[in-house]
C-alpha cells in the first residue's frame, strides 16, 4: 500500500478550489526574483538587437561568414530552436493520444515552449540572410520580377513547413486553454476579466461544448504529430540533399527527429524545476512526474546515441574517403573539444538518469538538463562547422570560430525565448486547471476501486460482499 501511495502522480485529495487558487496565485503580481529575471532577459535581448543593428550596417562580414562558411552558428541555432519545439508535441499530442495521465500537470508550459521556440527559430533565417529587406523574394507571388522560388530546394520547404507548424502549434495552445480561460474569467476582476472573457469565446462548459472540445483537441493532436515529424525531417533535408561530406546521410531525418525530442525533453526538465521552485508548484510538478519525464528522456537519449553510432559505423566502414576524413577530423581535429563535449553531454551524462535517487533530486536534475541541452546545441554545431571546414575543394578548407557578433545574437535569442515565457506565465495558466481536476477525479476513482477490491478480499463470503461503488464523471463547467 505504501508503494501505491509513493507511485501516485499527484495527491488525489486536492480540492478543486485549491487548484484554482494555486494557479491564479502564480499569475498575480510578480515578485522581486521575477523582475530581476525579466531585466536580465531584456538585457540579453537588447544585446542581440545591438549586434544585429551593427551587422545590418556593416554587413555579413561582421559575422565572420565567408565562402566556405556560408552556414555557421546561425543555422546551427536555427536547428536547435526547431528541435526544442518538438517537446510540446511529444507531451501534448503523442502522450495525449496514448492517454498518459502524468502529462496533464505539465503539458501546458511544454505547448507554450513549442510556440516560443518556433518564434525564436524564425528569426535566424532572416538574420542569416543578411539582406533582410529582400526576404519577400522567397514568397511565391506573381510579380514583374520574373523570379520564382526554387520549389525543389528544401530551404523553401522549410518556410512552408515551419510557418504551418507555428500556426498549428499556436492554435493548439489556444484551443487547449479555453476551459481554463473561462475559469479565469469567472475568478478575476478588472481588465483581466474582460481579457479572459474575450479569449474564452463564450465558454459555458455544457455537455455539447465539452464533446466538441474533446473532438477538436484530439483532431489537432493527430494533425500535429505527422506535422512535427515532417518539419524536422525537412530541416534535415537541408543537409542530407547536398553532396557535402558528412551531410549526405540517409539516416539524417530520424536522427534529427530523435535529437529534437531529446533537446525538447531536456528543456522541459529545466522549465519544470524552475516553475516548481519559483511558483511553488510542488503539489502539481511532483517528483513522480519528474521521474517519468527523466525516464522518457533517457529512452530518447539512447535512441539518439544509437543513431549516432550507426552514422559513425556506416562512415567508418564505407568507401567514401571524404566522409571518413571529416569524421576523423571531428574526433581529432580543431573541433575535437566540441565533439567530445557532445559525446559526453549527449551520450554519457544521460546514464545518471538510471539512478532513482538522482532522478528524484531536483538540483542534480537541473544541472543534468542543462548539460543535455549543451550537448544537443554543440551537436548542431558539429553538424555544420566540420563539414564546411573540410569540403571537397582544398580552397574551402578553413577553420572558423564564431565571432562576437554571432555569439551576441545567439545569446540574445535565449533572452528572447525566456522573455516570452515569463510574459506567458503571468498572463496565462502554466498548469492546466481542468486537466488536473480530471486527474484528481480519476485518482480518487482508482483509490475507491482499490479499497473496494481490498474489502472484497477481506470479506470473500457472499454475505460479506458489498456492491462496487459507482461514480460518475463530474462536469467541470462549475469548477
Amino acid at each position: 500500500m505504501a508503494q501505491v501511495i509513493q507511485d501516485k502522480i499527484i495527491d488525489e485529495n486536492l480540492k478543486w478550489s485549491q487548484i484554482n487558487q494555486d494557479v491564479i496565485r502564480s499569475m498575480q503580481a510578480p515578485g522581486k526574483a521575477y523582475w530581476i529575471t525579466f531585466a536580465v532577459c531584456v538585457a540579453m535581448f537588447l544585446t542581440a538587437v545591438a549586434a544585429e543593428i551593427y551587422q545590418y550596417k556593416v554587413g555579413m562580414g561582421a559575422a565572420g561568414l565567408n565562402n566556405p562558411h556560408m552556414w555557421d552558428m546561425y543555422i546551427a541555432t536555427f536547428v536547435f530552436w526547431i528541435g526544442m519545439s518538438h517537446a510540446g508535441t511529444l507531451l501534448s499530442a503523442i502522450l495525449h493520444i496514448i492517454h498518459a495521465q502524468w502529462r496533464k500537470p505539465i503539458y501546458r508550459f511544454a505547448e507554450a515552449m513549442t510556440t516560443f521556440s518556433l518564434m525564436t527559430a524564425g528569426f535566424f533565417p532572416m538574420i542569416h540572410l543578411g539582406r533582410v529587406w529582400n526576404l519577400y523574394w522567397v514568397l511565391p507571388y506573381v510579380s514583374d520580377r520574373g523570379i520564382w522560388p526554387n520549389f525543389r530546394s528544401p530551404l523553401v520547404w522549410d518556410a512552408f513547413a515551419i510557418s504551418t507548424y507555428l500556426s498549428a502549434s499556436a492554435l493548439f495552445l489556444v484551443i487547449g486553454m479555453i476551459p481554463d480561460l473561462a475559469i479565469l474569467r469567472d475568478h478575476t476582476k478588472g481588465w483581466r476579466k474582460k481579457f479572459y472573457g474575450i479569449l474564452a469565446l463564450g465558454w459555458r462548459g455544457d455537455d455539447r461544448q465539452w464533446r466538441n472540445f474533446r473532438k477538436t483537441y484530439m483532431l489537432m493532436a493527430c494533425f500535429l504529430i505527422p506535422l512535427a515529424i515532417s518539419v524536422h525531417s525537412i530541416v534535415s533535408s537541408d543537409f542530407a540533399m547536398s553532396i557535402m561530406p558528412g551531410w549526405h546521410v540517409t539516416t539524417f531525418p530520424p536522427y534529427f527527429v530523435a535529437g529534437a525530442l531529446y533537446s525538447g525533453c531536456a528543456a522541459i526538465m529545466t522549465l519544470f524545476i524552475c516553475l516548481r521552485y519559483f511558483f511553488h508548484m510542488e503539489e502539481y510538478m511532483t517528483k513522480n512526474i519528474m521521474e517519468k519525464t527523466t525516464k522518457l528522456t533517457f529512452a530518447i537519449a539512447m535512441v539518439w546515441t544509437y543513431l549516432n553510432l550507426i552514422e559513425f559505423a556506416s562512415t567508418w566502414y564505407g568507401h567514401n574517403i571524404y566522409d571518413k576524413e571529416v569524421l576523423i577530423s571531428k574526433a581529432t581535429g580543431p573541433y575535437a573539444v566540441v565533439f567530445w563535449t557532445m559525446i559526453i553531454c549527449g551520450s554519457v551524462v544521460p546514464f545518471t538518469l538510471c539512478f532513482q535517487k538522482l532522478r528524484r533530486h531536483m538540483p542534480t536534475m537541473f544541472v543534468v538538463s542543462l548539460l543535455l541541452q549543451l550537448g544537443m546545441y554543440v551537436e548542431r554545431w558539429m553538424i555544420v562547422a566540420p563539414t564546411l571546414s573540410q569540403a571537397h575543394q582544398p580552397h574551402q578548407w578553413d577553420v572558423l570560430w564564431a565571432p562576437v557578433v554571432q555569439w551576441a545574437i545567439v545569446f540574445g535569442s535565449f533572452g528572447w525565448f525566456a522573455l516570452l515565457f515569463l510574459v506567458f506565465v503571468k498572463l496565462f495558466p502554466s498548469v492546466s486547471m481542468y486537466e488536473v481536476k480530471e486527474l484528481t477525479f480519476h485518482l480518487q476513482h482508482e483509490a475507491e476501486e482499490e479499497k473496494w477490491l481490498a474489502d472484497q478480499e477481506k470479506h470473500a463470503t457472499p454475505e460479506g460482499a458489498r456492491e462496487k461503488p459507482v461514480t460518475g464523471r463530474p462536469g467541470l463547467e462549475g469548477a
